[in-house]
């Protein structure tokens, strides 16, 4: 319609013009905010993660440093991939990162209890299906407990962080496709592989200590980031493993990263699809400056 590629504009069938005055500035500085917390929350998060997996796998020290290096280095790549653009960056990383993960999945369900995580995918989406109007409806009233406190809103809060960057990027990238071909791309597929993501992953977990304790619970306990290796141990081949998921994550928060610099990119310059490169290096490098501020005085 001849609109800036911004969230301003989505205000426009209420208020019209005056989506370049004030109004439309706050909305997109809003935005930004959003946007900048929500993507330095996951690189602080992925930062401790790749830092476990790495005194895990090769020994190294696992402590602030060691986080802060991770940030520069993911910070780094971000800022080249931004800086190509596009086609040029963004979607070659995003390319490697999806066969990459695709072929661990597949690793995990082929080696892990194909069987069971095949059993309980479908009866995890029935329970989903069966549970989700209850859920949405439950808020601890009778139990008093915390845990929405501490997971749900917390997620909810930083998901909707990310719609913002999420909503924009993605029309972004799917100028020239039909009402058809968006939803299937950005609903229905994500959604069914992510569904078979966590139950291949989580379901393994779950299976072994089914069998046996193996020790991931207390895994899990002791360090969030460090699950997933000791998943990976009980692999074989493991050391390869854990190198390709170290990998994989770094290539997840790079793209994170690329993507969310992109669409702030286009907000502070008014919605410009193909904002100044000196602009795109100046806020991906800010990104991973706030990540290290936070992450060194909060952890």
């Amino acid at each position: 319609k001849g609109l800036p590629l911004s969230i301003r504009s989505g205000l426009y069938p209420l208020i019209g013009d005056r989506i370049y005055g004030p109004i439309g500035h706050a909305v997109d500085t809003f935005a930004v905010f959003g946007t900048m917390f929500g993507i330095v929350t996951s690189l602080g998060l992925g930062a401790m993660q790749i830092s476990s997996g790495l005194n895990t796998v090769f020994g190294l020290p696992d402590t602030l440093m060691m986080q802060l290096l991770v940030i520069a280095f993911i910070t780094a790549l971000a800022t080249i991939s931004v800086y190509m653009g596009l086609d040029g960056g963004i979607k070659r990383i995003s390319t490697f990162n999806i066969y990459l993960s695709l072929a661990v999945l597949a690793f995990i369900i082929v080696l892990g209890p194909t069987l069971f995580i095949v059993d309980s995918f479908i009866e995890n989406v029935g329970n989903y299906l069966h549970s989700i109007a209850s859920l949405s409806f439950w808020n601890e009233a009778y139990t008093g407990g915390n845990w929405q406190g501490d997971w749900t809103i917390f997620y909810w809060a930083w998901w909707v962080s990310w719609s913002p960057f999420v909503g924009i990027f993605i029309a972004r990238i799917s100028r020239g496709r039909t009402i058809r071909e968006f939803v299937v791309g950005v609903f229905l597929i994500p959604s069914s592989i992510l569904f078979l993501w966590f139950t291949a992953f989580g379901g393994t977990a779950i299976h072994m200590e089914m069998e046996g304790d193996p020790g991931l619970i207390e895994a899990t306990k002791e360090a969030y980031g460090n699950a997933v290796f000791q998943l990976i141990e009980l692999f074989p081949m493991s050391n390869i493993l854990s190198v390709l998921v170290i990998v994989m994550i770094i290539a997840w928060f790079v793209t994170s990263s690329d993507s969310g610099s992109f669409v702030i990119d286009m907000l502070t310059s008014g919605g410009d699809p193909n904002p100044p490169k000196i602009q795109r290096i100046f806020w991906a490098i800010t990104e991973g400056a706030v990540a290290a501020v936070l992450l060194a005085a909060g952890g």
